[in-house]
């Protein structure tokens, strides 16, 4: 473990004051230091962060776990302005930095360290207005996430990425947010639970409006560098409980618009059966897909859900960790057509949030509240097997290490 980090902002220039993306550069330049665990300035082990420009994560990121004095350079090798100084080189840069000095003089004095080559992202000029639009350019870059899928990043992200922009440059937290996505979904949850076709419709447009708002409190977090996992979690808890919630409003609705007599004559109501077992379903697939990410993956997002995992060595002696299992392609005996090629690559998309919210509005404009409902029912049944039998393996392989006297490393 690397000895305790201290930090220093420079932010004497006035760009240090430029607002970028509503965040003053100084302010960013101090969530940087933070994010890498930095704390108050200290002779022991020193972060120095200029401030007169963007500075993102990966400007520092490297230096925060290096144990020596080391300078942050570019691509062009030049000094890239951050840098880590410790024992005696960190006692004498802020005996030189409160002498006036600049970073750049300090940072010459040292030609043994370590020079660590940044991130990308990591900075950007701010000193023109045309710097400053590139450097927006720029930071709105890192809210491009990997587990984007299509839907998400070609009708989603088009329409969230404006509302952020907008949502930056005033003082609503990504937690306030995620508070009013949940107030706006169960608004339309409760206009869907009612027997008319156009108030089931209005309410699923009104859930469709809240996914997208549900997007910009992740980037909205991401920009500003306000991301915590207790807003990774409140947004996580909001999104299971709309799905769960959305759900419950629909089988309502049909049970209000349709009756028991959909069916012909039951003894019982099968549209409210059906949203019983349904939230049996969905809570156990929660409790399953949690278990999963928090015991095994280390996460608190549900799209980092892994469903294999084998075990391999620990860090330390008699322990063991998961490790997500790795899939043999599957070669194929020859071309593919281009429609099954088509297929294999969108299908998986169908039983997403972000492909049901859209296809629960479609099915609501056409009247066929009672398909959606079958349909989420039916997913719910299909993702209940999928997880229970990924959990069962989860914990036959944890058992099994515990039989052996082993333990199990958190992740």
């Amino acid at each position: 473990m690397s000895p305790e980090l201290h930090a220093v902002v420079l932010a004497d220039d006035p760009r240090s004051r430029v607002r970028i993306a509503g965040l003053a550069a100084r302010e960013r330049a101090i969530r940087v230091a933070r994010k890498v665990g930095a704390t108050h300035a200290s002779t022991s082990r020193l972060l120095v962060i200029r401030a007169d420009q963007l500075v993102h994560t990966p400007l520092v990121q490297p230096l925060a776990t290096a144990t020596q004095t080391a300078l942050a350079i570019g691509g062009d090798g030049a000094y890239a302005g951050a840098f880590v100084a410790t024992g005696a080189d960190a006692a004498r840069a802020i005996a030189e930095l409160g002498a006036g000095a600049s970073d750049e003089h300090v940072a010459a004095g040292f030609p043994d360290a370590a020079r660590i080559r940044h991130g990308e992202l990591a900075r950007a000029p701010i000193g023109t207005p045309a710097e400053r639009r590139a450097a927006h350019r720029m930071l709105y870059r890192i809210l491009i996430k990997p587990q984007d899928n299509a839907i998400t990043r070609y009708a989603y992200r088009p329409i969230s990425f404006p509302l952020t922009r907008l949502l930056v440059w005033t003082p609503i937290t990504p937690n306030q947010i995620s508070y009013l996505v949940a107030a706006i979904v169960a608004l339309g949850c409760w206009i869907t639970a009612h027997a008319s076709d156009r108030a089931a419709l209005v309410g699923t447009v009104v859930v469709l409006a809240a996914s997208y708002l549900d997007c910009c409190d992740g980037e909205v977090a991401r920009v500003k560098l306000l991301s915590s996992r207790l807003g990774a979690w409140i947004d996580t808890i909001v999104d299971e409980l709309s799905s769960v919630g959305y759900m419950v409003a629909i089988g309502w609705h049909c049970h209000l618009a349709y009756g028991p007599s959909f069916f012909g004559t039951p003894p019982f109501d099968p549209w409210l059966v059906a949203i019983a077992a349904s939230v049996v379903t969905y809570l156990w697939t929660i409790y399953c897909i949690y278990y999963n990410i928090i015991v095994a993956v280390g996460s608190a997002n549900s799209q980092d859900y892994v469903g294999r995992f084998e075990v391999v060595p620990g860090g330390q002696p008699n322990t063991v960790r998961l490790r997500p299992a790795v899939v043999a392609a599957i070669a194929a005996p020859k071309q593919l057509p281009p429609v099954v090629r088509w297929l294999a690559t969108y299908a998986p998309y169908v039983v997403r949030r972000d492909f049901i919210s859209w296809g629960a509005v479609v099915l609501a404009a056409l009247h066929w509240t009672h398909v959606a409902f079958a349909m989420l029912v039916a997913g719910g049944v299909v993702t209940f097997v999928i997880v229970t039998i990924d959990h069962v393996r989860l914990r036959a392989l944890r058992r099994a290490a515990e039989r052996r006297g082993l333990i199990v490393e958190s992740p």
